[in-house]
């Protein structure tokens, strides 16, 4: 209030129109609260069939004795296929279901494993781009244009393609090697347990580090100017203005962009199935999952797998939005 401000007590009037001005503020608030949960409830009613009814049937399926010739027919059987004890009347006895099945827990391994290792490197890589990206130089329209190719190319093609690079017969990637002399002899990059896996984060890193380029690049954007000026007036060195200034402003954008891209790699399918079918080195949840609904018939238990990989990604991402103190809401 106006009258408070100076020292002079707020009169009726002041008052009066203080509380309409609340009350109008307040009705403005209601409207527009109105009008968003307006705008968004076709995008929630469409999310909520086509990945909350799923989601719903998939837990329940969980639950049951359902296969592909029975689907309709699945009875319950509660948490058998997660786990089931086995008395073999002797005393002795044994424990099944997904959860002690060691094939599960080699695969959520190796996509923990993928998934930290491949995000780690795409952050340090796309950071980097980002900062030589956000720079004046001729030609940097272009450059920019050519750094989202690889992102550009779908996964399927990507994966096949790199497939006959690291052929150990006839691809280009031994073939390079081993004329430079790294090489002695050719190496079954796909194939081999010891690179397997490595070449699977290869193609990754190669595909979606421009993706991560391209949001850490946004951040950079909207950095001011005048920061920067003022830092190189004052003669601070660029390294310490990197990190002093230019990373902790675009925190935010790396966080953001390092939940998206790991929310992408805990479920990575595509890749792993076309450049290394069939490995259990390499094998992930989602392929787990996939083979046990399809492929081998366990209908329930891969909708168990299926469940599992749902909840473990959950905790993964609430846990990093925890730690990292990652604000939803917009705030910093």
């Amino acid at each position: 209030m106006a009258n408070v401000s100076l020292g002079v007590p707020p009169t009726g009037r002041a008052i009066a129109a203080e509380e309409q001005e609340a009350a109008g503020r307040s009705d403005l608030s209601r409207q527009r609260l109105k009008s968003a949960w307006l705008f968004l409830t076709p995008m929630l009613v469409v999310l909520a069939l086509v990945a909350g009814w799923p989601l719903l049937q998939t837990i329940w399926f969980s639950f049951t004795d359902a296969s592909l010739d029975n689907i309709a027919g699945a009875e319950f059987v509660g948490f058998r296929n997660y786990w089931e004890y086995v008395d073999y009347g002797d005393g002795e006895g044994e424990y099944f279901g997904l959860l002690f099945d060691p094939q599960w827990w080699n695969s959520v391994w190796n996509t923990v494993y993928y998934s930290v290792i491949s995000v780690s490197i795409e952050t340090v890589l796309g950071l980097a781009f980002a900062l030589v990206l956000n720079a004046e130089f001729k030609g940097r329209a272009l450059v920019r244009a050519a750094v989202l190719i690889p992102w550009a190319i779908p996964t399927i093609v990507s994966a096949k393609m790199w497939a006959w690079m690291m052929n150990d017969q006839f691809g280009i990637l031994n073939d390079m090697l081993m004329t430079i002399g790294v090489l002695s002899a050719p190496v079954a990059w796909t194939a081999t347990p010891e690179t397997a896996m490595w070449a699977v984060i290869i193609v990754d890193v190669w595909k979606t580090t421009p993706f991560m380029a391209l949001l850490i690049l946004a951040g950079l954007q909207m950095v001011p100017g005048d920061v920067y000026e003022a830092a190189k007036i004052d003669g601070i060195h660029p390294v310490k203005v990197f990190w002093k200034v230019t990373l902790p402003l675009i925190r935010p954008a790396i966080l953001v962009a390092v939940i998206f891209r790991a929310l992408d790699a805990l479920r990575v399918f595509d890749l792993i199935y076309v450049l290394t079918p069939n490995n259990t080195d390499t094998k992930t949840m989602s392929v787990f999952a996939q083979e046990n609904l399809f492929q081998f018939d366990k209908f329930a238990y891969g909708s168990a797998a299926s469940t599992l990989l749902f909840l473990v990604i959950a905790f993964i991402t609430l846990f990093y939005i925890k730690v990292a103190r990652l604000d939803l809401g917009g705030g910093r």
